[in-house]
């Protein structure tokens, strides 16, 4: 590229010190980009930060190579990386573009983070709809994961999306919705990336209520029964979730936040940015690491959910920092996620197998949180085609045993494939080709809408890399 285009282009984005991201990959100009779990790094032909979507157009029309896209960073497997690529962080791009509190609809630029967001809703006394359990994802990310969270009555996040503009390979803005493209705007919502740029998402919104925290542990063979009766159908319920510890993995602990008129006993309307969370940390640290660590659990975490009253606003549950679970240096060991679907008739069958997996395979999980969802009628790469109890692991290996890891993670992934479940995508890139293929046979649908949309395979990641079936 010729160092006009190149100025050219990193004026058209805003980001004139960054010429070698519009550079050519062979002048010396490469980085190295990772993500969340810092497992391992990429080469990459360098990063550009376009603040608008006219800026994100002028890049793409540029850079004629392959284009990787990044926002918060949190998937773990290479998701928003490709060796050689030109990396698009949308981290600047976090503007709101339109807010109507009557209709309850935000639109706002994708590499907004849900806290940022928060805050422009709460002095309206509306919330997100569906999110993650914490505040720190970008809107672009989440919904090219389609997310899912603890909301009781929803499911993925695509089913409150109500429109997305996506900037296309060939240098077009597109506004996609369920009347304009339908289906690529299905493909769009779960395609990590691999269609275009997400610049703009329009979303529906919710109320701010006051919710009241009730918590109750059951027998591991009673929930299922437990949550239909107490949770599913009460028009009252907001979130829930319920945690399982090791070892055994068999006593759940329901976590339920209902609509309530209750004083609150936490005045906070948001989670303050920034607070030190180091206690909570150490405290984690102190449970996975030290002999003794079940008795801590016990003592410090467990008890304080079951004897501390809380109302508080809905926003304020919301807007948690996920720096609160993060380990305090990943030098030695890194903290992951997986996560499977089950059928709800399957819970319990599924259940019993993970338990025998994870207490045999020496695999190191905090904790696994369940949540249910609702059927994904919207998504092309949905992992919902009914509604589903998801387990979501959270768990800790040191930074050199990810070969190990790999082992166990399959034989998970085998066990939801075999109850008529799926495996979540945004993760370490452990699942075989044919677990893949089992898994979502969808993606040859996904493939043919590449084809048309991106016929040169410029969005490229790792995870499609891998597993898209590409002619």
């Amino acid at each position: 590229m010729y160092r006009r285009e190149a100025l050219g282009c990193a004026l058209a984005v805003g980001t004139a010190g960054l010429l070698p991201a519009c550079s050519r990959s062979d002048d010396g100009a490469q980085r190295s980009a990772t993500d969340i779990a810092e497992l391992e790094a990429t080469r990459i032909a360098g990063i550009i930060r376009p603040t608008t979507s006219a800026g994100v157009v002028a890049a793409l029309k540029a850079w004629q190579g392959a284009i990787c896209i990044a926002g918060a960073r949190f998937s773990m497997g290479g998701q928003t990386r490709e060796p050689d690529a030109l990396q698009f962080d949308l981290a600047g791009m976090n503007g709101l573009v339109r807010l109507d509190p009557a209709a309850r609809v935000a639109r706002v630029q994708a590499g907004m983070r849900w806290r940022e967001l928060q805050a422009l809703l709460d002095p309206h006394d509306l919330a997100v709809k569906v999110m993650q359990s914490y505040s720190n994802f970008s809107v672009g990310g989440s919904v090219s994961v389609n997310c899912h969270g603890r909301y009781i009555g929803q499911g993925a996040i695509a089913g409150t999306v109500r429109a997305a503009q996506l900037a296309t390979a060939d240098g077009r803005l597109v506004e996609l919705s369920r009347d304009r493209e339908p289906a690529l705007f299905g493909a769009v919502l779960g395609g990590y990336g691999g269609l275009g740029i997400i610049t703009e998402v329009e979303l529906d919104l919710a109320e701010n209520t006051r919710i009241g925290r009730h918590v109750e542990a059951m027998p591991l063979a009673a929930y299922p029964d437990w949550f239909q009766a107490n949770v599913l159908d009460r028009e009252d319920v907001v979130m829930h979730n319920a945690d399982l510890m090791p070892p055994d993995f068999d006593s759940p602990l329901a976590i339920t936040w209902s609509r309530t008129d209750a004083a609150l006993t936490d005045a906070r309307r948001l989670i303050p940015q920034g607070m030190d969370y180091t206690r909570e940390q150490n405290l984690i640290w102190s449970a996975t690491e030290l002999p003794g660590g079940d008795v801590v659990r016990q003592r410090y975490m467990t008890r304080r959910l079951l004897e501390e009253p809380r109302v508080i606003m809905r926003n304020c549950e919301a807007s948690l920092d996920v720096a609160s679970i993060e380990p305090r240096t990943r030098k030695i060991s890194t903290y992951l996620l997986q996560e499977y679907f089950i059928p709800m008739q399957a819970f319990n069958s599924f259940a019993a197998r993970m338990r025998t997996i994870l207490t045999t395979s020496g695999a190191h999980v905090v904790n696994v949180s369940i949540r249910h969802a609702k059927a994904d009628t919207t998504s092309l790469m949905r992992w919902a085609d009914r509604d589903m109890f998801c387990f979501v692991l959270y768990h800790k290996q040191r930074s050199w045993q990810d070969a190990r890891a790999a082992g166990w993670t399959r034989a998970l992934i085998d066990a939801a494939l075999d109850h008529g479940g799926r495996y979540y995508l945004p993760y370490r890139l452990h699942a075989t080709r044919k677990q893949f293929d089992r898994a979502y046979p969808q993606a040859k649908r996904f493939a043919a809408i590449k084809q048309q949309v991106d016929p040169a395979n410029r969005f490229r990641n790792l995870l499609w890399d891998r597993y898209l079936p590409l002619a």
